[in-house]
């Protein structure tokens, strides 16, 4: 009976030269004593780099000349990777950040050996960065994401222990040290430029009126479905199955008073599994920053009217009001995306008198 397509390569002992083997790819790999702990190291790493999609059709990886190069490693978390950043059957966006990271990578070291890669290397891959003109934050980001890729192959072993304590010695580009620049913060957006902005777009995308409602994420409005929607009651419902958070255990759920619900009535599909609005977050932030150009306006992201909510409703409610309807779940974070210091100060001293 053939063995299994998809099993495992079996660890087997080669009587002739008392050796290891593993038949991958099609040929023999002779892994050194039988049963010996470096024969078991080799066969781990073989199957970890069979895993990854390389090709092992030429000499075996780490004889002379053939050391696992830069371009390889990656490649084989990159398979990893695929299976891994799934949610709901569909890859996340982690993906397009690593391809991020990747490509100075490669580019400027793709080819050198893993083991000739080291904190200066890395370094210059950040310098490179800061040439293309990305942020700092994201910077640091990405460099966090390479050396993630290699602590991943530690545990496979693929990559030497050292190497990755190495890299963590790298630190972080800090703020005012970098030629590197940072994002404005983002803040409230003032009614004069949302009202703009709603008379040069079509209506709906004008239904960004529903993120004022709620102070969702777009991610999470362009996400509803009609059978995501509780309908039953004065308040529409909508528990969200995948957000921001749910890696920490929390429940993220919207709700809809009489005026979204009559925005959300526009786009109620037969479906029930149907999307309400069919757009991307990109398309549609491109539509509102497109707007802001045509109405000759500071520029503002969708993302940009969650702190103008927080900062209505702390100010009209408090910050505890503020904190449940944008699901933080600690209320400093609301008081970073809400706080306007200057203005409670005066209005402190109108208190005051």
């Amino acid at each position: 009976m053939s063995r299994p397509k998809n099993s495992i390569p079996s660890y087997t002992f080669h009587k002739p030269t008392g050796q290891a083997r593993v038949r991958v790819a099609g040929r023999d790999f002779y892994l050194g004593p039988f049963g010996s702990p470096e024969s078991r190291q080799e066969y781990a790493r073989l199957l970890a780099l069979h895993a990854g999609g390389l090709d092992l059709s030429g000499p075996p990886p780490g004889s002379p000349g053939t050391q696992l190069t830069v371009a390889e490693l990656l490649l084989a978390f990159w398979r990893f990777a695929e299976g891994y950043y799934v949610k709901n059957g569909k890859v996340t966006s982690e993906l397009d950040c690593y391809k991020s990271a990747f490509r100075p990578l490669k580019k400027l070291y793709g080819l050198t050996a893993i083991l000739e890669f080291g904190p200066l290397a890395l370094k210059a891959v950040r310098t490179s960065m800061v040439a293309e003109g990305w942020t700092r934050k994201f910077i640091n980001k990405s460099v966090s994401r390479i050396r993630r890729v290699f602590r991943w192959g530690v545990s496979n072993e693929l990559v030497p222990a050292s190497l990755v304590q190495a890299l963590e010695a790298v630190e972080p580009l800090l703020e005012g040290r970098t030629e590197a620049h940072d994002n404005a913060p983002r803040h409230s957006v003032p009614k004069a430029s949302i009202d703009a902005v709603r008379a040069r777009v079509k209506q709906k995308t004008r239904d960004i009126d529903l993120l004022l409602a709620t102070g969702a994420r777009p991610g999470e409005i362009l996400m509803l479905t009609t059978g995501m929607l509780n309908r039953s009651g004065e308040i529409w419902v909508a528990e969200l199955h995948d957000h921001k958070m749910k890696h920490m255990g929390t429940t993220r759920r919207l709700y809809f008073s009489a005026a979204p619900q009559t925005i959300l009535t526009r786009h109620l599909k037969v479906d029930p599994d149907e999307r309400l609005f069919q757009i991307t977050r990109n398309t549609f932030g491109k539509l509102i920053t497109d707007a802001c150009e045509r109405a000759g306006i500071p520029k503002f992201t969708p993302h940009w009217l969650r702190p103008t909510v927080a900062t209505r409703i702390r100010a009209t409610h408090g910050i505890g009001d503020a904190q449940g309807l944008l699901g933080h779940a600690k209320p400093d974070m609301t008081a970073r995306y809400s706080a306007d210091p200057e203005a409670r100060v005066i209005a402190l001293m109108k208190k005051i008198g």
